[in-house]
């Protein structure tokens, strides 16, 4: 059998490759002779993955609950992919960095838009149920959540509001023992640190800690500014991160808020969370207003920062009740 000069050419280039790196091509050839032929199943581990859902329960929505939290991770890691190719790329440009950001909105664009699956795709007398088996587990715990958020932004911007401006120029270290969500996971009579913090801390806190150093000159925000200087087009750009900046900071806990409302909210009495966190003050963003990026917002917008769609929702949910 003849080869074609496409194959020759590809065989040459095959040899130049494993030479270069001391191999034996045949050795390899070999391989891929006995290998079988890859199927869909197999490369995705799709039997692996479908068998992940271990519900602590038999109350049918249960497993809902853990598959889009599940779903909800595999977008934050995808995020996370996008943000390292930002920070560690040796010559960042404005086009390479908007791509990115635009890859980021629209996985979080997808997680947004299907909230509803956790708002109205659960019987609220099964999650209640339910939920009282997980304690005191708490979606308040992904980590891959908090590594965004620092690879978004300079760490300053994460220290609660009241400590912001006095932390500014404080460690790390020290500007992490007032984050933000820390505030979000504390006893609701005692004000103490909920166990769901406890285990939250002791599991990511060393992580955390060494990303944000690491990250202090490669977040998102000061990468922007770098391009800025540089005399970079970054107009784009800046329109691709403020809707960053809404998705994570206003979209995204709006959406828990919605759900928060539909499977916590009582009268007159609040169903607390399985982590014992204090939701009603927490998820809403015009009380934390985490705003990623100060610098591309009017003072007014940020005076008002989420007001709007917290005020829509409650609406809306009450229209349908």
């Amino acid at each position: 059998m003849d080869f074609t000069p496409e194959i020759l050419n590809k065989l040459n280039q095959l040899q130049e490759k494993y030479t270069a790196m001391g191999q034996d091509m045949a050795s390899y050839l070999d391989g891929l002779l006995y290998a079988d032929f890859l199927t869909y199943w197999d490369y995705i581990h799709l039997d692996t993955l479908l068998s992940l859902q271990s519900p602590k329960t038999p109350i049918p929505d249960e497993e809902i609950f853990i598959m889009y939290h599940q779903i909800t991770e595999l977008y934050f890691k995808l995020s996370l992919h996008e943000f390292r190719q930002i920070s560690e790329h040796e010559n960042l440009t404005a086009e390479f960095f908007t791509a990115r950001v635009k890859r980021i909105n629209a996985y979080f664009n997808a997680l947004t838009t299907s909230f509803e699956v956790m708002v109205d795709g659960m019987e609220k007398e099964q999650f209640l149920k339910f939920r009282m088996s997980l304690l005191p587990a708490s979606g308040f715990q992904s980590g891959q959540y908090r590594m965004i958020e620092i690879c978004a932004t300079d760490f300053t911007r994460l220290v609660d509001k009241s400590k912001r401006e006095d932390l500014t120029n404080a460690t790390i270290e020290e500007q992490f023992e007032h984050i933000y969500w820390k505030f979000g996971a504390t006893e609701l009579a005692s004000g103490k640190q909920t166990l769901t913090l406890k285990q939250f801390i002791k599991k990511y806190a060393n992580q955390f800690l060494q990303l944000a150093k690491e990250r202090s000159d490669t977040n998102l925000s000061a990468l922007y500014h770098q391009l800025q200087l540089s005399g970079a087009d970054v107009s784009v750009l800046a329109e691709e991160l403020r809707k960053l900046d809404l998705y994570v900071n206003v979209e995204w806990p709006l959406s828990h808020y919605k759900s928060a409302v539909r499977y916590l909210e009582k009268d007159p009495v609040d169903v607390a969370a399985t982590g014992g966190t204090n939701w009603q003050k927490y998820l809403p963003p015009r009380f934390q207003k985490r705003i990623f990026y100060p610098f591309l917002w009017t003072n007014e917008q940020m005076e008002e920062w989420g007001k709007g769609w917290v005020l829509s929702v409650l609406k809306t949910l009450k229209n349908k009740d």
